[in-house]
């Protein structure tokens, strides 16, 4: 089982959506958490687009990343989702044996209309889940397929 956790600031967001993802499209392969440098609450806009898929993300809570760090949690993926996530602020975790980063809108960030800011964080949770399903596909292919133009592959120390 690969062990993957997914990294934001706050943990409201997009690590979320990815982590909803990998545990619904990845099966028994993978043991997926999500955490943040600052954790808040579920970003209400993802709750209902989620929701409109079928996820349900209304009791769900966000973590501290350093928690985990400091618990000697040991993942085989860290995934970064967001560009406040980078550099210093990212911890190495022991025994990660891969690094990627993802960058995607924060849907906090999305502006206009109630229907215009769904409509964006529709397509910043679509646009999530299409890396989650080629991210499943590498895994499967022990990293021999190569990964989307979108992805970038971090050194883990």
């Amino acid at each position: 089982m690969k062990r993957v956790l997914f990294l934001c600031v706050h943990n409201s967001a997009r690590s979320q959506i990815a982590e909803a993802y990998l545990k619904l499209l990845g099966g028994d392969g993978f043991h997926v958490e999500s955490a943040g440098f600052e954790p808040g609450p579920i970003n209400p806009l993802v709750v209902e687009v989620m929701a409109e898929v079928g996820v349900d993300l209304t009791d769900k809570g966000s973590q501290k990343v350093f928690d985990l760090f400091r618990e000697g949690r040991v993942f085989d993926y860290v995934i970064t989702v967001c560009e406040e996530s980078e550099g210093s602020k990212c911890p190495i975790f022991p025994g990660m044996t891969h690094r990627l980063h993802l960058a995607f809108e924060d849907p906090a960030a999305v502006t206009g209309t109630r229907e215009e800011r769904l409509a964006q964080v529709r397509a910043i949770r679509d646009a999530i889940r299409k890396v989650v399903e080629e991210f499943i596909s590498w895994v499967g292919s022990s990293g021999r397929k190569p990964l989307g133009d979108f992805w970038e592959i971090k050194p883990t120390a």
